[in-house]
């Protein structure tokens, strides 16, 4: 006995027409249904001044590139020891080189700054010349 007489739906799909897609179309939703998390870019932030000395400018630019960017802090100068400033910002990168003008003309860089995702920036200065950066 040949399995076709047994079994009259074999070698038929199992779904046909619209219904045969509806396996694909049931797995694409569940996919799209699952949270992932957002593409991190740099953002605005607080700019926190922990030096000793108040910064008069403060530019920007992207690791390993040469052009340097003015940031706007607000209140500007950002005073020394505490004082804390907002920055307007936006790129899809993440590490930049901030770089801080003293009133004397000098300049202060902090390199590979990760400004993705981050709401507070710290930018310190040892009594040794040291840089370092905190985030919160």
């Amino acid at each position: 006995m040949a399995l076709a007489h047994a079994y009259p739906d074999c070698g038929k799909p199992l779904y046909s027409g619209a219904m045969r897609n509806l396996p694909i179309l049931v797995f694409a939703a569940a996919l799209a249904a699952i949270p992932t998390p957002g593409l991190a870019q740099a953002g605005s932030f607080t700019l926190v001044n922990n030096t000793d000395i108040a910064f008069t400018g403060l530019m920007a630019r992207r690791v390993g590139s040469q052009p340097w960017q003015p940031l706007v802090v607000s209140p500007a100068p950002l005073a020394s020891s505490g004082g804390r400033g907002a920055v307007r910002f936006s790129d899809p990168d993440c590490a930049f080189d901030l770089q801080a003008t003293l009133p004397d003309g000098r300049v202060v860089v902090w390199p590979r700054v990760n400004l993705c995702e981050a709401k507070v920036v710290t930018l310190n200065r040892g009594a040794d010349g040291s840089l370092w950066v905190d985030y919160d």
